[in-house]
């Protein structure tokens, strides 16, 4: 599948949740095109018939497509890559926009178009994700994994509906951008998607994320060893960024731990910035939410995982956190 180009494409990816103002915002971006160039847009909308597409311009100097059914971001990636193979090459745009459904996961389309298949013809731009302001006080909302690793993902956050928020959403705005102030590089606060080009125009700084064995597992794998491709659970995974260093651990849902012992683990933990996680406990599902001023935990709804992440300035005790962690699970009998 080979595409003539001359240049690499810049390249946006706009995500945001359901209803958060994403074809908006595509909408104001898309009038700062300058007469001499081509833009083209690449839509992927979940069900089978497509209706934002009707809501950007059809004119000259525009070209907008449209992937309907499923998720380019996470369904088999062929799809994706003969319909923007296909845009590249008919329409030799000089800027791209791609707009994934409310329901994708932006990271693994970065991690897809930051393959080398792609470098010579498209150049990532910062990733941006759009938010609804006015609904940063519902915790329902904002708790939703979806929700947050389409935040992770995001190097420019777009606070859309700025104009609606009360002072709960302005409060919860504040304790969003502490709790990502290590991935996202930029809040804009947009009224009606007023955003101009120039505020997210930079290059995506890309996050190395290294899936591998549990720690105690790496230990039994000799040196000279590759170790083994990660495809399934348990994984551990340590990503650094601007200067932060991000250590997480994911297990199958089925593992159930001791609440209480996972409890002390976590507040025994020092140097740390953040720290969340999701466990099956004996006491049922509980979620923990610890920054250096409050340590929250409660019950919450069963998830995909048992999951947890820790992040930190400093370097991080991996394996005696990992040796500790597993301690705390219960083994069935």
């Amino acid at each position: 599948m080979k595409i003539l180009q001359t240049s690499a494409v810049k390249t946006h990816i706009i995500s945001g949740f359901l209803g958060a103002g994403k074809t908006t915002l595509l909408q104001h971006l898309l009038s700062q095109k300058p007469e001499n160039e081509r833009w083209a847009v690449l839509m992927n909308e979940f069900g089978q018939i497509g209706v934002d597409q009707q809501l950007l311009p059809q004119t000259d100097g525009y070209e907008v497509k449209e992937l309907l059914g499923g998720c380019l971001c996470c369904a088999s990636q062929l799809p994706m890559q003969i319909a923007l193979s296909r845009l590249l090459s008919d329409s030799k745009p000089d800027r791209l926009f791609i707009e994934p459904t409310g329901l994708g996961h932006p990271a693994q389309l970065l991690d897809q178009l930051s393959e080398p298949h792609w470098k010579q013809n498209i150049q990532m731009q910062a990733p941006v994700t759009v938010i609804d302001g006015s609904r940063l006080h519902d915790q329902l909302w904002t708790e939703q994994n979806l929700y947050q690793d389409q935040l992770k993902a995001a190097q420019i956050v777009v606070v859309s509906h700025q104009d609606l928020m009360n002072d709960l959403d302005k409060q919860a705005l504040s304790e969003l951008k502490r709790e990502y102030q290590v991935y996202v590089q930029s809040w804009i606060l947009a009224e009606q998607g007023l955003v101009k080009l120039e505020q997210i125009d930079f290059n995506y700084q890309r996050v190395e994320r290294k899936l591998q064995p549990l720690l105690s597992i790496q230990r039994q794998i000799g040196v000279d060893q590759v170790l083994p491709e990660i495809k399934q659970l348990p994984y551990h995974y340590v990503e650094t960024t601007q200067g932060y260093t991000v250590a997480g651990w994911k297990f199958s849902k089925h593992w159930q731990f001791n609440f209480y012992d996972v409890l002390d683990v976590l507040c025994e933990q020092k140097d740390w910035l953040r720290i969340k996680a999701i466990f099956n406990t004996d006491q049922g599902w509980m979620t923990f939410n610890f920054n250096p001023e409050q340590f929250n935990y409660k019950s919450g709804e069963e998830n995909i995982d048992n999951r947890v992440e820790i992040i930190s300035a400093q370097s991080i005790q991996t394996e005696a956190f990992e040796n500790s962690l597993l301690k705390c699970r219960i083994i069935q009998k």
